[in-house]
């Protein structure tokens, strides 16, 4: 990881480069695939090289293509759904965007409604454009509607850190609770489990290990997760 500055050229290189937040790939036609930053951060890159971002300590989500985001459906229009998804403009979801949705048979969506996303849109001038589907595959794979559970939110740190697969927090809990979790990089996660004091314990666990907050390592969210599990008897 390095420190990057607004307008510095970035060495982000790879046959299917995809670009996360505060990457531009420069519109200069005698640089071509010159890639710049257009915010003050640190800069990362998947394990591959594929996935290039910055990240820093904004709060306020900035949309970018492919990544997975946890919305609510604020309005219904014509044939789709405007959705919260945290940034600076609500987000399109077109009627058809799910899995198996034709003009005669679209998902049931009320105002209100968690929505587990991926960004298939994400331009400057533009609102963001949403699917609940793989484009490819035209599967949910998890992607749609989410029902019950709970939404938290936390830093858009700690959501990238729960995606990392080298990161303790999910595999921790998935060893001591059964647990559906949908992490939205927009600074959203859902969780679902047995019942309201695991949720609750979940819930707990995850605000203690944000970075932006408590910053608990491993050792000390065990210590937290005894603890309720003595108070609350929750094996």
């Amino acid at each position: 990881m390095s420190i990057v500055l607004p307008g510095e050229r970035v060495p982000a290189q790879h046959v299917n480069l995809k670009l996360g937040p505060g990457l531009l790939q420069s519109s200069n036609a005698s640089s071509s695939r010159s890639i710049i930053s257009t915010r003050a951060g640190t800069l990362n890159h998947s394990a591959n090289g594929s996935k290039w971002w910055i990240e820093s300590n904004s709060r306020r989500y900035v949309p970018a293509a492919q990544e997975a985001v946890v919305g609510v459906v604020v309005q219904k229009q014509g044939e789709g759904f405007r959705v919260d998804i945290g940034s600076a403009h609500s987000a399109n979801l077109d009627g058809l965007a799910f899995e198996g949705a034709t003009k005669r048979n679209k998902p049931n969506i009320k105002i209100g409604s968690l929505i587990y996303a991926r960004v298939s849109l994400a331009h400057k001038d533009m609102e963001p454009e949403l699917e609940c589907f793989d484009a490819q595959t035209r599967k949910a794979e998890g992607f749609g509607e989410l029902k019950g559970g709970f939404l938290i939110r936390c830093s858009l740190r700690m959501c990238r850190q729960l995606l990392d697969p080298n990161h303790f927090l999910l595999p921790l809990l998935g060893s001591l609770f059964p647990l559906e979790i949908a992490v939205g990089l927009n600074g959203r996660v859902w969780i679902n489990s047995q019942d309201a004091k695991r949720i609750i314990a979940i819930t707990q666990a995850i605000e203690a290990a944000d970075p932006d907050a408590q910053g608990m390592d491993e050792h000390n969210i065990t210590n937290l997760l005894e603890d309720l599990d003595r108070r609350w008897m929750l094996s």
